[in-house]
């Protein structure tokens, strides 16, 4: 009877020792964090782009418009490379010359193939020191990317996912793709939150300054007064045809080259007029005033528009709507910068209310309190 005691006895020490060891092992192995994957917006708010969606070593990386293809989505593993279609973002001939190409090749954890996404949303290549680089500030569509001495200049900057899966979004705003679809439930597909976030890079500011709570608040109220001018971002253009021959004012020395009737409401904020078109345009490196039509055909286009008008414009008002909300001075003077002349001060209560209750709603989808100072 002394053995298969002893055999249960050694059985037990067995069961103990294998989950101790369990234990230990789940306690000493780093699981490796999941790659962050998302587009990598830059100049004029177009994406690093594979050409073609080819994944043949020495393909082209390249400008392109954001698209959400598999060719521009881009991970961030936290091996220090960039990889897209299974390869890695990768300068040729290991060069650390200005000038170089980037290319698409297999991953070889080479140098040539290592990046730093910085602070300042440079991505530099640290062997050669240099960062990547849209040739010539050219933004058109099919641009080579090359590295170049880093200059701080548009064309380096970059929004990129965040590295090892951090649990942001890609871009780092502060409103997540499902915060954004229901917030907008019945949204017209060409309002894309893609194109919103491939945006951003041209007003660094926004949804950026100050405290965590004014970060979303002020995301919160661009978004409830988009979605007040476009009808829960349904309306891409103004709906009252009537309207369009009023906008264009014939004492600009540029005049109206698209035409008369060219220049009617556009986009997340309603753009409209012939020099609103033309100082948004300047802003942006857009030629807008010629072509309008970029704004009602381009998501990015459309969502820099509404963010030039939030950041750069005071309209009725006597602040732009980002100041109102990042210096505390509330929603209700965002209403006043973007139509006061006919909303606040008792003119239109119930449209007032309706940007407000919007408002409100959004604020606590993204969880912060709406603050003081609702109504103008």
């Amino acid at each position: 009877m002394s053995t298969p005691r002893l055999r249960r006895i050694r059985s037990r020490r067995f069961a103990v020792a294998a989950v101790l060891t369990a234990l230990l092992t789940a306690l000493l192995t780093v699981t490796p964090a999941s790659a962050a994957d998302g587009q990598i917006s830059g100049l004029a708010g177009k994406c690093v782009d594979v050409a073609a969606a080819n994944s043949a070593n020495g393909t082209a990386v390249q400008l392109y418009d954001c698209n959400g293809t598999a060719a521009q989505i881009w991970s961030n593993p936290g091996d220090g490379t960039l990889r897209a279609l299974g390869k890695c973002l990768d300068i040729v001939d290991r060069s650390t010359g200005d000038g170089a190409a980037v290319q698409l090749w297999d991953c070889s954890g080479g140098s040539n193939q290592q990046w730093v996404v910085s602070g300042a949303r440079d991505i530099v290549n640290p062997a050669a020191n240099k960062c990547l680089d849209v040739r010539d500030n050219n933004s058109a569509n099919g641009t080579r990317l090359q590295i170049w001495t880093c200059a701080g200049t548009a064309n380096q900057k970059w929004n990129a996912p965040a590295s090892g899966g951090g649990g942001g979004t890609p871009s780092g705003f502060v409103v997540s793709e499902a915060q954004f679809n229901q917030m907008f439930p019945g949204r017209n597909s060409f309002y894309s939150y893609s194109g919103l976030t491939a945006a951003l890079s041209s007003y660094p500011g926004f949804a950026t300054t100050g405290s965590d709570t004014v970060r979303r608040q002020e995301a919160a109220a661009f978004l409830a007064n988009v979605n007040h001018e476009t009808g829960g971002l349904v309306y891409v253009v103004e709906q009252n045809t009537a309207n369009y021959p009023h906008y264009c004012d014939t004492s600009q020395p540029y005049g109206c080259p698209a035409g008369q009737s060219a220049y009617y409401g556009r986009g997340p904020i309603q753009l409209s007029w012939n020099f609103n078109y033309k100082a948004a345009g300047d802003a942006l490196g857009i030629d807008l005033l010629n072509n309008p039509w970029q704004v009602e055909n381009n998501a990015s286009v459309a969502w820099r528009t509404g963010l030039w008008y939030w950041n750069t414009q005071s309209g009725p008002g006597t602040m732009t709507p980002h100041n109102a909300m990042v210096g505390g001075a509330g929603f209700g003077q965002t209403i006043r910068s973007i139509n006061g002349s006919l909303e606040c001060d008792g003119r239109n209560p119930a449209q007032v209310q309706s940007r407000v209750d919007a408002y409100q709603r959004f604020a606590q989808i993204l969880g912060v309190a709406p603050g003081a100072n609702l109504y103008c």
